[in-house]
């Protein structure tokens, strides 16, 4: 005999019913922060925040470029280059195993997109890391993407923006990723002495050869509200040096109060802002 409590409940949360829900599926979504059911429709209208605590929840990296670039005249950039096992690398997989996994779990080709397009109808090259590919680590591809993207802002004398998310440079490729820090940061160099502005704006997570190279070398340096920065996790830190870190070291928030970075900025307003910063430089 079913108890009062089971009598209430709407068919399609009850137990070992089997009538189908009559909510679809993928309307609903919890955030991982509060566990608050949000309403999908609502949540992308609110750009993926959510509207109970203020959490930015993780999205891929075409869903930030479309909110952040304007809808119209974008091309995509350097979209077929995709990796090489240049050392027939094997762990627990093979490289290529991982490199498939990672294009099936993404369906991307890999771990940064460019994309040139406008900005408030002002012309801009915008990358963003995708963190579903490999956790957005960077290789020889990803390295590459981001040099061209550089070397096409310098020849266009265009603005470059980099959202980037990682947990750091890419193992299966060994000394060849860690090149890429400082492939990318001589890149970035070039572009300062071109005056073209550079603006890295930080996403949770952002670890490793990623954070120590060109995600901290912006002309500004911006992160989301309470993303983790660092190179690398703080229990790996306690462990080594025996020591107790702050409350919220590395999160957004400790790193301004710090110096290390030089703005939080809301993701409703990050658009707006990265335009008002990129028209201050270009006057300067």
């Amino acid at each position: 005999m079913s108890s009062w409590f089971d009598k209430i409940l709407p068919s399609f949360i009850k137990k070992g019913s089997k009538q189908k829900s009559s909510i679809p599926e993928g309307l609903w979504r919890n955030c991982s922060s509060c566990s608050a059911v949000l309403y999908v429709p609502d949540l992308e209208t609110n750009l993926f925040v959510c509207n109970k605590c203020d959490h930015h929840i993780r999205i891929g990296a075409r869903k930030r470029l479309d909110i952040f670039l304007d809808e119209d005249n974008r091309e995509e950039m350097l979209g077929n280059l995709t990796p090489t096992d240049w050392l027939k690398f094997k762990d627990t997989k093979k490289y290529k195993e991982r490199i498939n996994e990672a294009k099936n779990n993404s369906s991307e080709n890999e771990a940064l997109i460019v994309m040139k397009g406008t900005l408030n109808r002002s012309p801009i090259i915008a990358a963003a890391f995708e963190f579903r590919y490999m956790g957005g680590s960077m290789g020889s591809v990803v390295g590459e993407k981001f040099v061209q993207a550089i070397e096409e802002s310098i020849k266009q004398g265009l603005p470059f923006v980099c959202f980037s998310t990682s947990g750091g440079a890419r193992m299966q490729e060994s000394l060849v990723s860690l090149y890429q820090m400082a492939k990318t940061s001589a890149a970035i160099k070039k572009l300062k002495q071109s005056k073209s502005p550079y603006i890295s704006i930080m996403i949770d997570p952002i670890y490793g050869g990623v954070s120590a190279s060109l995600a901290m070398l912006g002309d500004i340096n911006i992160a989301e509200p309470r993303a983790l920065v660092g190179f690398t996790g703080p229990r790996v830190i306690e462990d080594t040096l025996k020591v107790t870190l702050p409350e919220g070291f590395q999160k957004s928030e400790f790193l301004l109060d710090h110096g290390a970075i030089d703005m939080i900025v809301h993701r409703r307003d990050l658009k707006e802002t990265t335009y008002r910063l990129i028209n201050k430089l270009q006057k300067n």
